[in-house]
């Protein structure tokens, strides 16, 4: 069974990152826009899908969003732009970006 990891921007500017089974990520989305559980996006909508990403086992899913979910929000932001040189930048220890020639900020 599929599963995958999507990540929300909610009204407040605010990021929700999430997974799930199953193929209906539109049916996830669905139950964040409607309330339908009580939780994070509950008083932060309405949402917008800002990334998703599709695995063939839950386990990876719940790997992956438990690793966003501990990332700065440049780095999220970053993901979102699939800027993956800025990810990969963001990810270096910031002691070890000093002096670094990195990428500018995504717009």
């Amino acid at each position: 069974m599929t599963a995958f990891v999507y990540m929300l921007r909610c009204a407040d500017g605010s990021y929700y990152v999430g997974s799930a089974r199953g193929d209906s990520l539109d049916g996830r989305l669905a139950e964040h826009q409607a309330g339908t559980h009580a939780g994070y996006t509950y008083r932060r909508r309405p949402v917008t899908l800002v990334y998703a990403e599709w695995f063939d086992r839950i386990t990876d899913a719940i790997a992956m969003e438990r690793r966003i979910k501990g990332w700065s929000r440049a780095k999220k932001e970053a993901l979102i732009a699939e800027d993956w040189d800025r990810v990969q930048f963001l990810a270096k220890r910031p002691s070890a970006r000093v002096g670094l020639s990195h990428p500018p900020p995504s717009s």
